[in-house]
């Protein structure tokens, strides 16, 4: 799928979105140039799913977006509660100009924090007030051919920083890596660092071998995704042995089953690696109870 592409901010459409303190059109809402987000990529962001019109794991994610602003030095301008009163607000926004029902849709809620607006300077400012903008999307998830034959990814070595587990807005190590998978039709890239497995550029990374899911550890080397905690839920209760450890490289080329997980993808099967197959080369049973787990999850939200 193509993303629209707008010459100008009037091109953008009239869906609603909400910044320092208003709601107002996607089209008409305004950043200062000086926003130390335009000009160092100064801030965090997060990305809640919306199932039914219902949040999905919403302290979870509110909770990461606490870390990575600690680790940034920044302070939550809202409370959570705050934060969940503006996120259900656009949720049903966005479904009327859909002409819908909240409880019709299934979105994608986006929140970014920046420092806030400044004189340019490396030195990071205190005594400036926040930008915070949200936004609410649609879901787009997986197709139904993706579930059931798994999709295609490339590997690449990881030349990101080495502070992933911040969800920071600067993303152009992850827009790159990204990119390559674009590049040779594929739809994830696979990276590594120093040998071991990491993450994807916009996913985590789980390898399957002898029944047993193998995810990489909760660390500064990569984000961890809140689905981190999900899957480990439904392997407590599927029965399926689960461990957080250093992956090798030969170790993931060498899986049974490979998966991604994220927001969007939920759970995925990974079936072709730099175009050889993954295991039987078809989603394999693990991918299958996780995702079923998955279902029920969002069920229960």
């Amino acid at each position: 799928m193509t993303t629209p592409q707008f010459s100008s901010a009037a091109q953008l459409p009239t869906t609603p979105c909400y910044l320092n303190g208003e709601f107002t059109a996607l089209r008409d809402a305004k950043v200062s140039v000086m926003d130390r987000g335009f000009i160092f990529g100064d801030g965090v962001y997060e990305v809640v799913p919306v199932y039914a019109g219902k949040l999905f794991r919403f302290a979870q994610h509110m909770a990461r977006l606490d870390r990575s602003l600690g680790e940034l030095r920044m302070r939550n301008p809202l409370t959570q509660e705050q934060w969940r009163g503006v996120a259900l607000e656009l949720v049903s926004r966005y479904a009327q100009s859909t002409g819908a029902q909240a409880e019709q849709t299934d979105q994608l809620v986006y929140i970014q924090v920046t420092r806030g607006v400044a004189l340019r300077d490396h030195v990071m400012p205190t005594d400036i007030a926040p930008t915070v903008f949200v936004m609410s999307n649609s879901m787009k998830p997986p197709t139904p051919e993706q579930r059931a034959k798994g999709v295609a990814c490339i590997t690449a070595d990881d030349f990101r920083w080495e502070k992933a587990h911040i969800k920071s807005t600067s993303l152009l190590g992850s827009v790159f890596a990204r990119q390559l998978s674009f590049d040779a039709d594929a739809v994830e890239t696979v990276m590594f660092r120093h040998g071991f497995l990491s993450e994807a550029a916009a996913s985590n990374v789980w390898v399957v071998k002898g029944g047993k899911l193998l995810g990489t550890p909760r660390d500064n080397l990569v984000l961890e995704g809140i689905r981190y905690g999900l899957i480990e839920e439904i392997c407590r209760e599927a029965g399926i042995a689960f461990e957080l450890r250093r992956i090798s490289r030969q170790e993931v080329l060498d899986a049974d089953e490979l998966l991604l997980s994220s927001a969007t993808k939920e759970v995925l099967a990974v079936t072709t690696l730099d175009g050889k197959p993954v295991g039987s080369g078809v989603p394999g049973p693990v991918y299958a109870k996780l995702f079923a787990g998955c279902q029920l999850a969002k069920a229960k939200a």
